[in-house]
Parts: C-alpha cells; structure tokens; sequence
C-alpha cells in the first residue's frame, strides 16, 4: 500500500481538506464515519470521544492501539493536540493499568477523607492536600495537575469536573444519581479558603476562620481569579503567597507519596492571634476605631530625612573601595605565602 499523503474526500463537516498517509486512511475514515454518524467532530476530537469510539468498535489490543496511532498522527500532523495521548483513551486500551490506578484512586480517596478542615494550620494544609489527592485519583498526571487554575474545576449536575490547559476532561461522578460525587464537597472546602483570602487576604483572619468556621459566601469567579493556580504553596505558619503561584509538579508528587506512605508531617497546632470577642461576632472585619489625623509636616519632614540620609552615605563608595583594595592586597599576600610553601 502506498504511504504518500493523500487527500480524504469526506464531507466539509468531516475531515474535508486534510492530507492523510495512506497507511492511516482506513482507521481514519473508519473514525471519521462514526463521528458523523454520533455528531462529534472527528478533528480536533476529544478523548472523550476517541474513548467511545473504541468502545463502540471492540477489537483486539494491537488493533486498537494501531488505530489510536493513526488518528494522533492526522492530529498532531494538523497542529491539534493527539486524543490518545490523554488518561481516558489510556485506560481503554491498558484494562491492567486501570486496574491498578482503580485501586490506588481508593486509598488516595480514603487518605483525603482522613486529612483534617479545620484547626490551624492544620485545616489549610488538610483542604489543600485532600483536593490534591482527590484530582491525583483521576489518575492526571502532575504536570498537567500543576498547571490547573481556579477555573478550571466544575461541578456539572453532581459530578466533579477538572479539565486541563489541552481541553482534556477528568470526571468524579457522585456514587448515587441522587447524590454529589464526595470529590464535590473536597474541592468546596478548598474554594472556601480561597474565596475567604479573595474577601479578607489575611493569615490571621483565615485563621481565626478555619478554628471557628462561619459560612463563606462562594459567588462566581471573576477572570482574574479564574486564571489564579488552582493549588499553592503553602509555609510552615500557614501563609499563602501574596500573589498568587502554582506549586511544581515535584512538589504535588511529594506530598502525594508522602501521604501515601505516612510520612505526611503533622502540622503543630499555632496560637491564634488575640481578637476582641465583639470582632468575632461581626465577622471577619478590619475596622478603625478612630480617625487618624496626618502630620501637616509629613512629607516635607521626609523629604528631608531622606536628604540627610543621602549626605550621610556619600562617602561609603570611598569606604567600600578602600575595603576591596585591602581584600585584594591580603589575597595576594596569601598567594605568595602558598607558592612558598612549595609542594
């Protein structure tokens, strides 16, 4: 059979335009028949759909993989991301390796369910870490799960939804159809937190919230926010960056292992800041007590304190100077005392 490029006369809707080799004609046409037929779009197709696919047309493991191969080359030939190349279509065609992920997804489920929400630092750790381990379950790799942003996590009729930067799609379904997949009230918590620091960027006020929790009103993100990383590092005092940072993929590796094996450390309970009980009634507030009258004489006092200052310094780069000479001179004293040395 002829391996030149040639051109696939199906419909506009279709693949009409595309050059295919010759060897990937048949498996490719034979796709893009059934996505006329069950309306999707053959290219740039989705997982979910390549998935469907080869469940819909059952065969042998080398069959099917030969047919994956094909339908990447015409996508990654024309500039689309390759369908195969995604967890889903993985799955299908490694019953063993979904197995496997199938049976780590449950002991990460149970690890996340044991993490604590509340207390501090402990409860920031705990909702972080227990969605970090619940979206590790949808067997996406860290890469990919370093890169997620705030809006890119959904809740469509009771299942848990994340699709990453290429379009692919991760679901948790809830486990009746009249419930929430438990992935839901996971990722809420950790949407608590951040629309808590969104309202009041504040440690002690986060803090004060996650010993004492009062309900957090979760309204819809603003493009900013929905651009924000969806997971961030985290200190030792429960402080989270000023602006905004995704974590590395080593990093969410790390702490995946760590809790899988035990050895996630235990988060010292810290003394919470002191705050008048009556602040603790009206909720998370900053208020002044009274107001602040300026010095008339502010900036001009500055200006000429910052003057002084300047006079002051003139003379360190001559200072500096003389200490680099010195530094200088005692090295090559020291060279000289090591050359007479000798071997």
């Amino acid at each position: 059979m002829s391996t030149s490029p040639e051109r696939l006369g199906d419909s506009p809707e279709t693949a009409s335009g595309l050059r295919i080799p010759g060897r990937y004609r048949h498996d490719w046409a034979l796709f893009a028949d059934w996505c006329i037929a069950t309306d999707h779009r053959p290219i740039p197709a989705s997982p979910e759909a390549l998935a469907l696919f080869l469940h819909e047309h059952p065969a042998a493991p080398a069959t099917q993989r030969r047919c994956v191969s094909a339908i990447n080359t015409v996508h990654t030939h024309h500039g689309h991301p390759a369908p195969g190349r995604s967890e889903t279509v993985r799955r299908r065609l490694d019953t063993a390796r979904a197995t496997r992920l199938d049976r780590l997804a449950a002991l990460l489920h149970r690890r996340a369910a044991q993490l604590p929400t509340t207390g501090w630092p402990s409860g920031v750790f705990g909702r972080r870490d227990a969605l970090l381990l619940t979206l590790a379950a949808t067997g996406m790799p860290f890469a990919r799960l370093a890169r997620l942003r705030r809006g890119d996590l959904t809740v469509d009729a009771g299942t848990f939804v994340a699709t990453t930067t290429d379009g692919e799609r991760f679901c948790l379904p809830p486990e009746s159809a009249a419930a929430e997949s438990p992935a839901v009230v996971v990722y809420r918590r950790w949407a608590e937190v951040q629309a808590f620091l969104d309202a009041y960027p504040n440690t002690d006020l986060l803090a004060q919230h996650l010993t004492d929790p009062i309900e957090v009103e979760q309204g819809v993100l603003t493009d900013r926010q929905a651009r924000q990383p969806l997971l961030s590092p985290i200190d030792r005092w429960g402080h989270l960056p000023l602006m905004p940072q995704p974590m590395t993929a080593q990093s969410l590796a790390a702490i995946v292992r760590d809790h899988l094996s035990g050895r996630a450390p235990a988060r010292t309970p810290l003394p919470l800041p002191l705050r008048k009980q009556s602040d603790r009634d009206e909720g998370p507030t900053v208020r002044i007590e009274s107001e602040i009258d300026l010095d008339p004489h502010y900036y001009e006092r500055g200006i000429a304190a910052r003057r002084h200052a300047q006079n002051d310094l003139e003379g360190l780069t001559d200072l500096f100077d003389d200490i680099e000479d010195r530094t200088d001179q005692l090295l090559d004293e020291l060279t000289s005392l090591l050359d007479n040395l000798g071997p």
